[in-house]
């Protein structure tokens, strides 16, 4: 008889259903879910990647955006500061800021097409040869298991026909021993028992065959079906883990080669920081803001112990012309017997009152109701800075240093302007007029070239149409050259004086000697400019005799003028034009000037701010001994 059982190629062991299959099947289990988790470490990987390319984009823009935040925009004043090298500096700063920000933008680009997009595709085409590899495991796992159907239904109807044959031959000798039975029934007992044993003896073939069968199948199955599934799964888990391992150092070298580039932008920023130099930006200031100016001589000693005579003739301005005598009082720091016209033609700008009228006071109370509200422009009564207009309209006209432009524009020749600031001002406007002029005429060769060419080809053009704009343009060029002449005159000019002063400045001995009558014209020369501003249109006897420095100077001496009262703001002012100053509500400041009916007072907070205010913004209250004094004062000046 065969047995029913066999024995396992692998484990060896006896019994109808073999373990190693129910091992087998779970480990392609864990062999799933292990392989499943590699894909997944691949996807978190290139997760990762991709959340970083986009901290390195959202970074580069925030970079660009911070540079170009702080670039000097077009035609400012921003573009002047950049002339010194610290702000060169910071500009290459900002230049280098920006590189460094497409640095990152090319980390992100790299590490998006060499990683993210390469991994992508590879997990795409991982899952496919996974999902192909345990469905070539899986048949094969069913195929086995449908040979071991076969075999177990093979040798069940073995041992059914072998137990049908020995109860048919069990039953045969018991009919053939028993004396009863026919020998009918004995032979055909006989006959079945020999039909069983033909069918046990084909069931043992065919369960035979199987197990050959499958025997064949079982060891194809275990040594070489599944173990090749293995090999390749272990091969595709192999080059995933290699492809991770590629992906990481792809991941530092897109990193590393930027690394140069991003120090060569920082060995930039560092050697424009190098290149500062303190000497140099300090010189440009001092180049920008040079005046031309002689400093003021020494300040005369003044004896007070003389008793102080102030009378008419010695306060009169043609007297001191007369005479030629300068009055050593006038330079120093007190009360000279000049102060009053001198101190009004010293801002002439500025002490008169603004050009609009003085805005209406907030709606909270009305003009009616504040003291001290603004008078009507018609009075009688005419401001003293306009009598000194009249009274030295027939004077030349000097303008000195510290006068103050009124608002619009100024004058063309710059005149407004000290010496130096006005020669660079009128050297711009040369240049700017020549490169106006050069562009005219290359508009005109290149016309002209046309017309030559429109006469040698009269299909391509009439050469008569460009006639009228090449007239245009000789009239342009003809008008800006009598233009640069008019701006290389007053050049020149001011360069002789420069020339001159320098001069000066060398001949001391001359200066010292000059330097009384020089106070004396001054003088004059502020009487004679009622609008305080600056000229060179002065008399050659006086450009000759007084060094251009000498009366503006005395202005630097002077002392403010003194308060006649004290005011409190009603309201909050704020001083927006030239002119006036901001106060606010509350605020306790001094009078040195009342309203001369124009609506406007002029008031001090200390010593260096003063302006005008609105006259109902403000409650005054004024001393009877300073107002006596100021009334005396200006009956003198008419």
């Amino acid at each position: 008889m065969v047995s029913l059982s066999h024995r396992c190629v692998f484990c060896h062991a006896i019994s109808p259903l073999c373990l190693c299959c129910v091992k087998q099947k779970d480990q392609f289990d864990n062999l799933e879910k292990h392989t499943q988790w590699g894909i997944d470490v691949l996807e978190k990987f290139i997760k990762f990647v991709k959340e970083r390319t986009e901290i390195e984009l959202s970074y580069a823009k925030q970079l660009r955006n911070l540079s170009k935040k702080y670039q000097p925009k077009k035609n400012s004043k921003e573009e002047e500061e950049y002339r010194y090298t610290s702000a060169r500096a910071f500009l290459a700063t900002l230049n280098e800021m920006n590189d460094y920000a497409g640095q990152h933008e090319v980390i992100s680009e790299n590490m998006t097409s060499l990683i993210t997009g390469e991994l992508t595709r590879y997990v795409q085409e991982l899952k496919q040869e996974r999902k192909s590899h345990f469905h070539d495991g899986r048949k094969a796992q069913q195929h086995i298991e449908t040979c071991w159907k076969q075999l177990e239904a093979s040798k069940r109807r073995f041992e059914r026909d072998c137990k049908e044959a020995d109860r048919a031959q069990q039953y045969f000798e018991k009919m053939d021993a028993d004396i009863n039975v026919t020998k009918a029934d004995v032979e055909k007992a006989r006959q079945q028992a020999q039909l069983r044993h033909q069918m046990a003896e084909d069931s043992k073939a065919e369960y035979s065959s199987t197990l050959q069968k499958f025997n064949s199948e079982q060891h194809d199955h275990y040594y070489t079906h599944i173990p090749h599934i293995f090999q390749k799964i272990q091969e595709m888990e192999e080059r995933r883990i290699v492809r991770i391992g590629e992906s990481m150092k792809t991941f530092a070298e897109v990193d590393r080669q930027v690394i140069p580039i991003i120090g060569k932008c920082l060995d930039e920023i560092t050697k424009a920081a190098e290149s500062i130099d303190h000497k140099n930006d300090s010189q440009l200031v001092i180049e920008a803001f040079k005046s031309g100016f002689e400093p003021p001589g020494d300040v005369d000693f003044e004896d007070f112990t003389q008793p102080m005579k102030r009378t008419v003739s010695e306060s009169s301005l043609s007297n001191s012309r007369a005479d030629g005598k300068s009055e050593p009082k006038f330079g120093g720091k007190s009360k000279g017997k000049l102060w009053p016209f001198i101190k009004k033609n010293k801002l002439m700008s500025l002490l008169t009152s603004p050009h609009q009228p003085p805005p209406p006071p907030p709606a909270s109370a009305s003009p009616s109701a504040v003291p001290n509200g603004p008078q009507s422009p018609k009075q009688q009564k005419e401001p003293l800075s306009h009598r000194f207009n009249e009274f030295m309209t027939s004077k030349p006209k000097i303008h000195c240093f510290r006068s103050l432009k009124r608002g619009g524009a100024g004058p063309e020749d710059f005149s407004n302007l000290p010496p130096e600031q006005r020669r660079k001002k009128l050297q711009q406007k040369v240049d700017e007029l020549n490169r106006d002029i050069q562009k005219e005429m290359d508009q005109r060769d290149a016309l002209t070239k046309m017309k030559d060419v429109y006469i040698k080809n009269p299909q391509m053009g009439d050469a008569a149409s460009v006639d009228h704009r090449l007239a245009e343009l000789g009239q342009n060029i003809e008008k800006l050259r009598l233009e640069v002449q008019k701006f290389e005159a007053w050049l020149a000019e001011v360069e002789g004086r420069l020339s001159m002063r320098s001069e000066a400045r060398r001949q001391s001995g001359l200066y010292e000697a000059q330097n009384t009558s020089a106070v004396n014209s001054c003088a004059q020369d502020r009487e004679s400019s009622p609008d305080g501003s600056y000229t060179e249109e002065q008399s050659q006897e006086t450009e000759m005799k007084v060094p251009a420095t000498d009366f503006d100077d005395e202005f630097d001496d002077e002392e403010p003028l003194p308060t006649i009262g004290t005011c409190k703001a009603l309201y909050t002012f704020e001083g927006q034009n030239e002119g006036t100053i901001s106060v606010a509500e509350g605020e306790m400041l001094y009078v040195i000037e009342e309203d001369k009916g124009d609506g406007w007072t002029r008031i001090r907070r200390n010593e260096d701010e003063e302006g005008y205010v609105p006259t109902s913004y403000v409650e005054v209250y004024l001393d009877k001994n300073a107002k006596d004094v100021y009334k005396s004062l200006e009956k003198i000046s008419e």
